[in-house]
């Protein structure tokens, strides 16, 4: 099986959003990268199938020649190969993002052989488009299914499935084939810090594309309103007691 994973760097989940003064980018400079939820499940999926049924893990971002780090720890749990189609670091939208990722790995399978399957996340852990795996079996023409809580091989085929509110929708897909999976499909391991030592060592390929121009235009980023919370302290040791029965009672607990 040669499999490709699709992937994006994306600010930290839980990080604090601070945008440029024009609003048009996010600010960077204090803020840390990691790879999608949902990717990071795809990677782990993709070493799983090669430790199942042998062959290769190839990882590939687009994206500023920062997301190496991404690449790396894509290495570090199991891939073999990354790739990095270079970008200057601004956002590109759906369209153009599927074009490229779509160019390269038309380029990999013309020099290394077809890919059986190509993995994404079911969506971005930032702009969640939903968009770029479809985009981009659309343009290899190859079947594609989405929102993937379990793979299974068969033969010259897979079979996926999709968790619905009375149990899970099947599909069997020929080879080669584009599937999108959602977090929770496993558990992704930590990487060890000799692996880690050693995916400092790999050789990063990397590309240059020229952005085509998309559907959608960026005007502005608006960050949502921020919430806090607020803690109050009903006592200290036992003369707590009362103030806790007292707020039970209110909340109809007792």
């Amino acid at each position: 099986m040669r499999v490709l994973v699709c992937v994006k760097r994306v600010p930290a989940p839980g990080a604090r959003i601070v945008l440029t003064d024009d609003q048009r980018a996010v600010d960077a400079r204090h803020l840390p990268f990691a790879v999608s939820p949902h990717e990071e499940c795809a990677i782990e999926e993709a070493v799983r199938i090669k430790e199942r049924h042998g062959g290769s893990v190839v990882v590939m971002t687009l994206g500023p020649a920062e997301a190496e780090e991404q690449l790396r720890y894509a290495v570090s749990v199991g891939a073999d190969e990354a790739v990095l189609v270079t970008t200057d670091g601004s956002d590109w939208d759906p369209q153009a993002t599927a074009a490229a990722l779509a160019q390269r790995t038309a380029e990999l399978e013309a020099s290394g052989g077809a890919f059986d399957l190509i993995l994404f996340g079911n969506e971005s852990a930032d702009s969640a488009g939903y968009q770029v795996g479809i985009r981009v079996a659309h343009t290899l023409d190859r079947p594609v299914v989405s929102g993937i809580k379990a793979i299974e091989i068969e033969g010259d085929g897979l079979v996926a499935r999709r968790e619905t509110g009375a149990g899970f929708e099947v599909y069997r897909l020929p080879l080669p084939a584009v599937v999108a999976v959602r977090e929770g499909i496993n558990l992704p391991r930590y990487p060890t810090l000799p692996a880690r030592l050693q995916a400092k060592k790999v050789e990063v390929a990397r590309n240059e594309v020229e952005q085509t121009s998309g559907g959608l235009t960026m005007l502005r980023l608006v960050t949502p309103a921020e919430t806090t919370s607020a803690t109050s302290i009903l006592g200290q040791g036992p003369e707590a007691a009362p103030a806790v029965v007292d707020l039970f009672e209110s909340l109809g607990l007792m």
